[in-house]
């Protein structure tokens, strides 16, 4: 089946991941690729990260901690070594990981008493990393505020609460640092609002995006491209500009009662509750779903 037009036209493949008997996806959220095109697959099942090939076939897994308490995952690579940066609300902090899950790095509660009286408000969903190695952290599910650190973890900075005013958001759930321009920019996937919003990395706001988005989630930078992967049933590809390039696998299965859990309506070729996305170096895409058993499709790239 094929999604797309153009140079941007993809093959679906539904079946990609190859989950070893007794293994299962939970909850399936964030999903990375490293410098070999391994897959990493961040999910609330007893192994809370699976790494795939490019073909989908199993390679390991580790995290039992993760469990109940996946979510956010994003891929560094910092003097030659990679890592992962696995952010949890449930868990309320961000550990950055080996690849293989060595813990170097754990941010908790953030120092900003006006921002949280209790700990308990706090739950953070996404990071993000600059060039020069600050951590963004956006807190989607708690008071709605986007936390800065050195590479460090010591605090540099927050901004923002709820609202829809320019630097106020509603549920940021998503984060990207966009290095597409002559100056780097924080994208924000303020989902509440339904629109992405801008900053400068010292958190001024810049602008703010309101078309072509359906509940933007998070991010993926490829070349010029910005994939945006939207929960409420596709997968929106932006330009350097923020303009619209194309829509992939658009639905509006959403729109079902008892959605995201609608297995029985899940078709090839249509998306139902995108919530991370991820493009490997033959710019194939992959993109996790919001499912409680988890769903996980390969978009093999065939327009060149």
């Amino acid at each position: 089946m094929k999604l797309g037009t153009g140079k941007y036209t993809y093959e679906w493949d539904g079946n990609w991941a190859k989950l070893p008997q007794g293994k299962k996806f939970g909850f399936t959220h964030g999903v990375i690729t490293d410098k070999q095109d391994r897959v990493f697959v961040h999910s609330t099942c007893d192994q809370g990260i699976m790494i795939f090939d490019r073909d989908g076939n199993f390679i390991k897994s580790w995290g039992p901690e993760w469990e109940s308490h996946a979510h956010g995952m994003f891929y560094s690579m910092e003097n030659g070594k990679e890592y992962l940066y696995l952010t949890s609300n449930g868990r309320q902090d961000m550990v950055k990981t080996t690849l293989d899950g060595e813990v170097v790095l754990r941010i908790g509660l953030p120092p900003v008493k006006e921002a949280y009286p209790t700990a308990d408000l706090y739950k953070p969903t996404d990071t993000a990393i600059a060039p020069n190695g600050d951590i963004y952290i956006a807190d989607g599910y708690g008071e709605f505020w986007i936390h800065r650190y050195d590479k460090k973890g010591n605090h540099i900075q927050s901004w923002g609460g709820k609202g829809t005013e320019p630097g106020k958001m509603s549920c940021p759930h998503g984060i990207w640092i966009d290095t597409r321009k002559k100056e780097p920019e924080i994208y924000v996937a303020d989902r509440g609002n339904n629109r992405l919003q801008i900053f400068t990395l010292d958190g001024k706001h810049i602008r703010f995006v309101t078309d072509n988005l359906l509940r933007p989630c998070c991010f993926f930078q490829f070349g010029d491209d910005m994939y945006i992967p939207d929960l409420n049933s596709r997968v929106t590809i932006l330009d350097k500009n923020d303009k619209l390039i194309t829509h992939l696998g658009e639905s509006e299965l959403y729109k079902t009662p008892a959605w995201p859990n609608i297995q029985y309506k899940l078709q090839p070729g249509k998306f139902s509750a995108p919530h991370a996305c991820c493009v490997d170096s033959h710019g194939d895409i992959y993109v996790s779903e919001w499912i409680s058993d988890g769903r996980v499709t390969k978009l093999r790239r065939t327009g060149r």
